[in-house]
């Protein structure tokens, strides 16, 4: 198989560098899944340079227009559905399911704001003088840096190109390298799509090369980044620097309440979704079960159960997939040692998985601690695996304090059936998605999405109308007649 080459000003092309890399099955990873474009900084410059000589012509287009391409694009990729979701299962390692979800979500993300060009304009205000016309317009900042993760390979280039180029900017994106495939298929359907020369570019590569790159470049006006804490607030600091919008959206380490009043056995389902779905690989992963002491030892029982019942095993076939890489793995078995060494009870699972249908694929076993402590690192820091810390408390005051005792602020939810208590959540709970009697993972594409405290740089939200309000800036006109 030739490798996949960057797109950069309506062409396919190599690297200049004439070096390449390969991503692998994670749950075979003797299978090499295909060979991408090592790129370089001028593989990086030329896209965005591609990017800003095709900025006014696109911006000037008209947004019904605009429009018109995403719906195409969302065509495209609405008949390669299920091309898309095997390529995904296969270099990401997410179930069938779960990746065909994902693809679905990038569909309905391009034909959502398709529709959204429509509404696209400004607002009129009436004059406090005569004879005078005032009103706004929303105008695009310019050129858009994009940059990816690994764990939702197609939705989240899709919430970020998407309203981008909806509100007239032109972008460059760099991909994770782990599983850039996906992202690249959503380029090709915009360029089966007629995509004007320039409007969107990809180059593959390594973040410390191409993804600085971009970011630092002098032409590029907005950043967008999703991703690890840690590489966040570096992207933050270099977008800001040089005066560019910005908006960061990075960890979290997500609670789940569970009130004396829940169904344990409905809550132990919730949770299980939460913690387990896509192998924990989600920044809103439920990582953490705050549990009423009245309900603790049953609830712990009942979730370990639901960890017990998951078959694991390969994507295409099984009810949970691998981590992505070895690396991710051992991070995760490292965490459970932490785990084990602080004192926690490790209830179920801790290990890793191999031979038969595992192989030398990246499998861990759905693992749940008891009684842990709030000053566990397993319950502070971001551990990105199926890995459930159970923290026992004595009520309500307790739960928000535990749930609020940490560094980041993504999703949280709370399982009850007291109306008090839930109010009192929403109110009092530091998380950017709060959520009642659901799971912390799972969010709705048209309205707002971003954490607090170090989940986000706390600057713009992502999707919905907020997506469109980070690429766009306001101008004020005073016609006088």
């Amino acid at each position: 198989m030739p490798p996949t080459r960057n797109y950069i000003d309506g062409e396919w092309t190599d690297s200049e560098s004439g070096d390449t890399f390969e991503t692998v099955d994670p749950a075979a990873p003797d299978d090499v899944v295909a060979t991408y474009q090592e790129s370089t900084a001028a593989d990086a410059r030329a896209a965005v340079t591609a990017a800003a000589d095709a900025a006014a012509e696109w911006a000037s287009t008209p947004a019904p227009d605009r429009g018109a391409i995403l719906k195409a694009a969302g065509d495209v990729l609405a008949d390669r559905k299920a091309e898309l979701t095997a390529q995904l299962t296969r270099e990401e390692g997410k179930t069938h399911a779960e990746a065909g979800g994902e693809v679905q979500r990038a569909i309905d993300i391009f034909h959502y704001y398709a529709q959204k060009t429509r509404d696209l304009g400004g607002t009129v205000k009436s004059s406090s003088g005569g004879r005078t016309n005032l009103y706004t317009r929303e105008e695009p900042v310019g050129v858009a840096a994009l940059i990816t993760p690994w764990n939702y390979p197609i939705a989240i280039p899709a919430w970020k190109i998407a309203p981008a180029l909806a509100a007239g900017n032109t972008a460059a994106i760099k991909p994770a390298s782990l599983a850039p495939g996906p992202a690249v298929s959503i380029v090709d359907a915009l360029d089966d799509a007629g995509v004007p020369e320039g409007v969107v570019n990809l180059v593959t590569g390594p973040g410390s090369t191409v993804g600085n790159a971009l970011i630092g470049h002098d032409r590029v006006d907005a950043v967008s980044f999703t991703g690890s804490s840690a590489v966040g607030g570096t992207v933050y600091d270099l977008a800001t620097d040089d005066g560019k919008r910005v908006q960061t959206e990075m960890g979290g380490k997500n609670p789940t309440i569970v009130t004396e009043s829940a169904d344990v056995e409905a809550a132990a389902d919730i949770v299980a979704a939460g913690a387990f779905g896509v192998t924990g690989q989600a920044c809103t992963a439920g990582s953490r079960a705050i549990v009423y002491e009245e309900v603790y030892d049953e609830f712990v029982d009942a979730i370990v159960d639901r960890a017990q019942a998951i078959d694991v095993g390969p994507g295409d076939e099984y009810g949970m997939g691998p981590q992505v890489s070895a690396d991710e793995l051992q991070s995760t078995l490292e965490y459970i040692d932490v785990g084990v060494e602080e004192g926690a009870r490790l209830a179920v699972g801790g290990e890793a998985l191999d031979g038969g249908r595992f192989g030398d694929g990246y499998f861990v076993a759905p693992t749940v601690f008891g009684d842990v402590a709030p000053d566990h690192r397993i319950a502070r820091e971001e551990i990105f695996g199926p890995v459930l810390a159970v923290l026992e408390v004595g009520g309500f005051d307790e739960a928000i304090q535990v749930a609020n005792d940490v560094d980041y602020g993504l999703s949280a939810s709370i399982l009850t059936r007291n109306h008090t208590e839930a109010n009192r959540f929403v109110e009092e709970i530091e998380a950017g998605v709060a959520k009642i009697n659901e799971k912390t993972t799972g969010l709705e594409l048209h309205v707002p999405f971003g954490g607090f405290k170090g989940s986000s740089s706390e600057t713009w939200r992502e999707q919905g109308d907020a997506g469109l309000e980070f690429y766009t800036i306001e101008k004020t006109v005073y016609e006088n007649f």
